[in-house]
């Protein structure tokens, strides 16, 4: 089962609702990012077994970030999430493995638990 959570996102504000709910759903944020690359060497560092991604971020596509998260070697369940609810869609992610999209509206609304969670 799912416990610790990486937050990707330059919405520093964003991250911090993020982790909030996840702490409300019994999740852990053991860290939180803001680039592309800061995502990527926070979950090689931390290890997280989960990771929520912003679609946009300053120095590269969230989407291709996500896209190397799920190829880590421990397999993290990864959730992209974005602010515009059509900048791309669950089965678009989940062709390379990501776990779901969901709009940044939604995160309070529980869904974001059983993406994470597997369940």
């Amino acid at each position: 089962m799912t416990s610790t959570v990486l937050i990707v996102d330059d919405d520093v504000a964003f991250r911090g609702l993020a982790a909030r709910v996840l702490a409300a759903m019994g999740l852990q944020v053991v860290g939180e990012a803001g680039t592309w690359a800061e995502g990527a060497a926070a979950a090689a560092e931390l290890r997280p077994d989960a990771a929520l991604v912003d679609v946009g971020l300053p120095d590269g596509d969230g989407i291709a970030l996500a896209e190397h998260l799920v190829a880590l070697p421990w397999r993290p369940r990864v959730v992209v999430a974005s602010s515009d609810p059509d900048a791309t869609s669950t089965e678009a992610v989940r062709r390379f493995g990501a776990a779901g999209f969901m709009p940044k509206e939604t995160l309070p609304d529980g869904g974001l638990a059983a993406l994470l969670l597997g369940g």
